[in-house]
């Protein structure tokens, strides 16, 4: 038996343009919840640098609430956003994810915009953690296809983050060494290494639970593995009373995982904390997966061909109006460029394409047709911008 257990800690951020402003008009104790999240997370793992390893996917929409100083003096009596980013680029504690901009589900949107969202998320996320080198890509609700392989290559990335129940193996493994291990997928001539979120131990984190147990479900669950495993588990890390009640003892951080990073520093064989780049280096990688086109499980649906997002007929012509906006965005770019345009023209081009890309976020289609009339309303605007051309 192989005595480390290796854990890879993911935790999802993501706020849409201009929500937290809106809660904190209308609803502040929400916005207070949200940040103290956040800022729990630097607090509590501080004295930990050692041991303590967690990786963040955060939005370029949650960024750029963060960063504006607005904003930041709105909140200064709550939470100090400034020093909260500055925190964050904690090389020991923190592994900043790449992801989109406006967290659109990739593969319901255009293929031409994938690119758009990618671009703009580096653009703040450089600047704002003072790096260009970021390791690993959480698709926006982990809803991932194959043929996103060449791009997330292209943009730099080594790994990215997919959900267990979308996982197939093409070389033979076992169970365990499907979910424990990273593996390789292909698109094409490209390809990228895969690492495994364990969707029933995400659900727990997402829920509660104390360390006793995890680490004897853990046990059970890899105690015929024949290499080291790793272990990953992802949700969201400001939903939820498990992440934002402040008491402590009784959230993920005090209630959880400060006994496993207490375990982990006490006894060498106890689950230890990991970066996956630093796992993948150590340990490498095993075989090849295919990884169907899907989202991880949500409160209502499991993931499968995207019904959280696509379920009612005004979802999908919300869907296919996106689309055929994006047409229009798209060949007013390629006729700029073809003609040489004025600046005043692509700062037009800009704006549309800045309506289209917030029109893709997830949140408009999350919560059925509740938020639906957002997305059109920037969908209204990007082509209402064209018309200035």
């Amino acid at each position: 038996m192989i005595n480390t257990t290796y854990h890879a800690l993911v935790l999802n951020f993501h706020q849409p343009a201009g929500n937290l402003q809106a809660l904190l008009e209308h609803q502040p104790w929400d916005t207070e919840q949200i940040l103290f999240a956040l800022d729990r997370m630097p607090r509590t793992l501080l004295p930990y640098e050692d041991v303590a390893r967690v990786h963040l996917s955060l939005s370029g929409t949650l960024l750029e609430t963060l960063a504006n100083p607005e904003f930041q003096q709105r909140v200064y009596g709550i939470v100090d956003c400034g020093s909260l980013l500055w925190q964050l680029q904690n090389k020991r504690l923190f592994n900043i994810l790449g992801t989109g901009y406006y967290h659109p589900v990739l593969p319901l949107i255009p293929e031409a915009d994938h690119k758009e969202h990618l671009l703009r998320w580096r653009g703040i996320a450089e600047h704002l953690f003072w790096r260009t080198n970021f390791q690993g890509f959480w698709p926006p609700e982990m809803g991932f296809s194959m043929e996103l392989i060449p791009l997330i290559k292209q943009m730099g990335y080594q790994y990215v983050l997919v959900d267990s129940n979308n996982v197939e193996a093409v070389t033979p493994m076992s169970w365990a060494e499907l979910r424990y291990r990273p593996h390789i997928a292909r698109h094409s001539d490209h390809e990228i290494i895969v690492i495994v979120r364990d969707r029933e131990l995400s659900d727990a984190q997402e829920s509660g639970m104390d360390y006793c147990w995890f680490a004897s479900e853990v046990y059970q669950r890899s105690k015929d593995c024949n290499f080291p495993p790793l272990i990953t588990t992802c949700t969201d890390g400001d939903n939820g009373g498990w992440f934002r009640n402040a008491t402590e003892g009784s959230n993920f951080w005090t209630g959880f995982y400060t006994d496993l990073l207490d375990s982990a520093r006490a006894d060498s064989a106890a689950i230890q904390p990991t970066f996956i780049h630093d796992y993948i280096d150590q340990h490498g990688i095993h075989g090849e997966v295919h990884i169907d086109t899907a989202a991880w499980n949500t409160g209502w649906h499991h993931g499968k061909e995207f019904i959280q997002w696509t379920g009612s007929q005004t979802q999908k012509d919300a869907l296919a109006r996106i689309r055929e906006v994006s047409r229009r965005v798209h060949d007013a770019r390629w006729q700029a460029g073809i003609h040489h345009a004025d600046q005043q023209h692509h700062d037009i081009i800009e704006e549309a394409m800045w309506h289209l890309l917030r029109a893709e976020t997830s949140c408009h289609f999350y919560w059925g047709e509740a938020w639906v009339d957002r997305c059109h309303q920037d969908l209204d605007d990007a082509i209402q911008v064209l018309h200035n051309l």
